[in-house]
């Protein structure tokens, strides 16, 4: 008997403790680790979805004591923001989901002109599609980190976080099954922890490799986890 698993949300942690250093991102921290010494007040950082990018704003706040916005709220955000009289430090997550480019550009100028500190977070290849040429070039000015490709140490340290943040636990020897099979990408990572701790509550039972096959297989068929990866894999261990 299978149990319907419930879609419930999980915190994922966020802490600088929790965030793996390695060559895809040292870069970037040691750029944030230079706050407030920055060559500019307005940074942009730049990342795959799934690559840290949220996680190091939030260090970031910790460390700077500023305000993180969403790309999506900030045209809500923007007015109150104006009207103050000091400008906080201020993190944008996916600042390429901004509905509304000009509330950004009235954001970017008010900072430059108060000193505030900015930081921007988007997918690499959103800064070429604004299409706002006040913007773009403003944009273009402003310092880019970027958050390279993973390499293994990272991936299988990001997935046992997506894992541990889920409560999921990933024994040595199905860590060693999977990370050959999986997709050099963090946003594969992240589906393949949601899919194993669904699979594994659905079937209430611990992840195992035949369990972890099922998921594998799921994923490389790309039919969203529609079918039963305990099914797919056969009786699981």
């Amino acid at each position: 008997m299978r149990q319907l698993p419930l879609n419930l949300s999980f915190r994922a942690a966020s802490g600088r403790e929790n965030f793996l250093v390695s060559a895809c991102n040292a870069e970037a921290v040691r750029w944030l680790d230079r706050w407030p010494d920055w060559p500019s007040p307005v940074l942009r950082l730049s990342g795959a979805a799934g690559s840290g990018k949220s996680h190091l704003l939030q260090v970031w706040r910790q460390a700077s004591g500023a305000r993180v916005i969403s790309g999506a709220g900030l045209p809500a955000a923007v007015p109150a923001l104006l009207k103050g009289g000091g400008m906080p430090p201020l993190a944008v997550d996916d600042a390429h989901g901004c509905p509304d480019p000009a509330a950004l550009l009235h954001l970017y100028n008010r900072c430059r002109e108060d000193g505030a500190f900015l930081l921007l977070a988007a997918t690499p290849g959103a800064w070429r599609a604004v299409t706002l040429a006040d913007l773009a070039s403003r944009l273009a000015a402003a310092p880019e980190i970027r958050l390279g490709d993973p390499d293994e140490e990272v991936l299988a340290a990001v997935f046992l976080k997506q894992c541990a943040d889920r409560r999921l636990n990933v024994p040595p020897e199905v860590l060693a099954y999977i990370l050959p099979r999986l997709e050099r990408s963090f946003a594969a990572v992240r589906s393949l922890a949601a899919l194993l701790d669904r699979e594994s509550l659905a079937a209430r039972r611990r992840v195992t490799i035949p369990l972890a096959a099922g998921v594998l297989a799921q994923a490389a068929a790309g039919d969203g986890g529609n079918r039963s990866a305990v099914d797919s894999a056969g009786t699981a261990g």
